[in-house]
C-alpha cells in the first residue's frame, strides 16, 4: 500500500541555496524572500482552492524545467503546506502532482538541489500499488462505473453483433484483466438456447507494470474462466499470446491474421471475430513519441493507426473501443499538466462518495490515480505510456481505418442507465454521435464506441 508522506521537508529544511557549491550544513537558516505573488505562512489558507494549486504547479513545472532552484523550492514548500496528503479531494489531487514533479526533479536532475532533497525522502517517491487477488479486482472494478459503464455497454454491442454464430472469438485487450469476460460469459448463455463456442485469446505482456496488478499468471485466470464458462454449460478455449503494446501488439496481430485464414477457410460465415479494447489501446506509442523510439513506423502514422488497420485487415465482426476522454499527448509538460489536472481531479472527487478515510479499498484506489499522474509528470519518452486521447482524435483514427460507427441500441442504452442508477448521483452519461460518454457532474470521463469494418 502507498505511504503518502508529503515529499519535502518543511522550510527551514529546503532554504534554498545561495550557490551551487553551497553544502546542506552551510545552508542559512532565514526564510526565503518571497517572488511577488507568493505567499509568507500566515496567507496560506488563501491558496486552497483548485484554481490557486493549479497555478502553483504550473509555476514550480516552469521552474523545474528552467532549472530556476530558488523558486521550485519555494513554490514547493507552499504546495507541501496547502496540499496535505489527508486533506480534500483538491488537497488530495495537488498532493500528487506535487510528489510526481519532485520526482522529475529526481528523475531528470535538471534541479540539482531539489535531487538531493528528493533523495532524502527516496522510500516516499515510490509508488506501491497493490497486487490485486480475482475476488479483490471484481470488487475493486465494481466499485465505481469507470469500468462498469465500458464493460456493460461493450457487452449489449457483443451480444447483438454475434447473434447467429457458432463460433465467437473474443480477443481482450483489457487493462482489468477480463473482468468484463464473466458477465459476457453469463449473457450469452442465457440468450443462446444451444451456446456458442467461445475462444478467448489475451496478450499476456499487455499491461506489464500498469496498475492494477493482478497476483496470479494468464494461465491461472485461463483456467479460472474455462471453469466458470463450464458451470454454464459452455465450452470456451483460452489462448495466451505474448504480445505487447510497445510494438503495437505485433506478435497478436500476426497471431490473428494466421488464425484468420486457417478458420476463414474451414468454418466459413460461422465464426464471428470480436476486438474488444477496453482502456488498453492508449499505451501503444502515438505520434509524439520520436520514430527512433519504435520501427516500421512511416512519418504520418503512428504504431496506434498502424494497429487499427492490420485490425482492419481481419475483417472483424465488431470492434468495441472503450477508454479515457482526455489529452494527454502534449510534449510540452505544463500543457500536460494543465490537462492531467483538469481531468484527474474527477476520480479523486468521486472516491469521497463511496469509498471512507483510512480504508484499504482507498488507499489502492489512490495509489493507482498517482502512478497515472507520475508517469504523466515525471516521466518522458517510451517510459511514459499514459497517453490518452480524447474520443475526437480515436474516431478519426477509426475512420481513417475504413471502420464505420456502430450507434448503440435502445436495449444498450437501457442496460448502461440502469447500471448507473446502482451508483452516486454525480455519474450520468450523453449521446455524441454513434457513441455514448460517461459524465461525472457533467464532465466527460469515459467514452464507449463501437465500430465495423467499412
Amino acid at each position: 500500500m502507498m505511504q503518502f508522506t508529503p515529499p519535502l521537508p518543511h522550510l527551514h529544511q529546503i532554504t534554498p541555496f545561495p550557490n551551487p557549491t553551497m553544502n546542506k550544513n552551510q545552508i542559512p537558516r532565514t526564510r526565503p524572500s518571497w517572488p511577488t505573488g507568493f505567499p509568507t505562512s500566515k496567507a496560506l489558507s488563501s491558496f486552497g482552492d483548485a484554481n490557486c494549486m493549479e497555478q502553483l504547479l504550473v509555476h514550480c513545472a516552469n521552474a523545474i524545467e528552467s532549472n530556476d532552484v530558488t523558486l521550485a523550492q519555494q513554490i514547493l514548500w507552499v504546495l507541501n503546506n496547502i496540499a496535505p496528503q489527508d486533506g480534500d479531494s483538491n488537497q488530495r489531487l495537488a498532493c500528487s502532482f506535487l510528489r510526481a514533479l519532485t520526482a522529475r526533479a529526481a528523475k531528470t536532475g535538471t534541479c540539482k538541489m531539489l535531487v538531493a532533497v528528493a533523495a532524502d525522502t527516496h522510500n516516499n517517491l515510490t509508488i506501491d500499488t497493490h497486487k490485486f487477488s480475482l475476488i479483490e479486482l471484481a470488487n475493486f472494478v465494481d466499485l465505481t462505473p469507470f469500468h462498469r459503464f465500458g464493460f456493460t455497454a461493450a457487452n449489449a454491442t457483443i451480444l447483438e453483433a454475434t447473434e447467429g454464430f457458432s463460433i465467437i472469438h473474443i480477443v481482450d485487450l483489457s487493462l482489468t484483466h477480463c473482468m468484463q469476460i464473466p458477465t459476457l460469459i453469463d449473457a450469452i448463455a442465457s440468450r443462446h438456447d444451444v451456446p456458442p463456442l467461445i475462444k478467448l485469446t489475451v496478450a499476456s505482456a499487455s499491461s506489464r507494470d500498469i496498475p492494477p496488478n493482478l497476483n496470479l499468471s494468464y494461465d491461472e485466470l485461463g483456467a479460472k474462466l474455462v471453469s466458470f464458462a463450464r458451470s454454464r454449460n459452455m465450452i470456451m478455449e483460452f489462448r495466451v499470446v505474448s504480445s505487447s503494446y510497445e510494438d503495437g501488439f505485433a506478435a497478436l496481430i500476426e497471431h490473428l491474421r494466421v488464425q484468420h485464414l486457417v478458420y476463414a477457410a474451414e468454418h466459413p460465415q460461422t465464426e464471428a471475430l470480436v476486438i474488444n479494447c477496453h482502456m488498453m489501446l492508449h499505451y501503444i506509442p502515438d505520434e509524439t513519441l520520436s520514430s527512433n523510439y519504435y520501427v516500421s513506423v512511416t512519418s504520418t502514422s503512428s504504431l496506434r493507426s498502424l494497429f487499427l488497420k492490420a485490425l482492419r485487415s481481419l475483417d472483424p465482426t465488431v470492434v468495441v473501443l472503450v477508454d479515457e476522454d482526455a489529452d494527454l499527448t502534449s510534449n510540452n509538460l505544463v500543457s500536460r499538466l494543465r490537462s492531467a489536472f483538469n481531468y484527474l481531479w474527477i476520480p479523486y472527487d468521486t472516491v469521497d462518495t463511496f469509498l471512507p478515510r483510512g480504508s484499504e479499498q482507498r488507499q489502492w484506489y489512490e495509489a493507482h490515480i498517482s502512478w497515472k499522474i507520475e508517469n504523466v509528470i515525471a516521466h518522458e519518452g517510451l517510459q511514459r505510456v499514459e497517453r490518452v486521447e480524447p474520443k475526437s482524435r480515436w474516431e478519426q483514427r477509426m475512420r481513417n481505418a475504413n471502420f464505420n460507427g456502430i450507434p448503440f441500441s435502445e436495449d444498450s442504452v437501457a442496460e448502461v442507465k440502469a447500471m448507473l442508477d446502482e451508483h452516486a448521483a454525480g455519474w450520468g452519461f450523453k449521446k455524441e454521435d454513434e457513441h455514448i460518454v460517461l459524465t461525472w457532474k457533467g464532465h466527460n470521463v469515459v467514452f464507449a464506441s463501437a465500430w465495423f469494418s467499412a
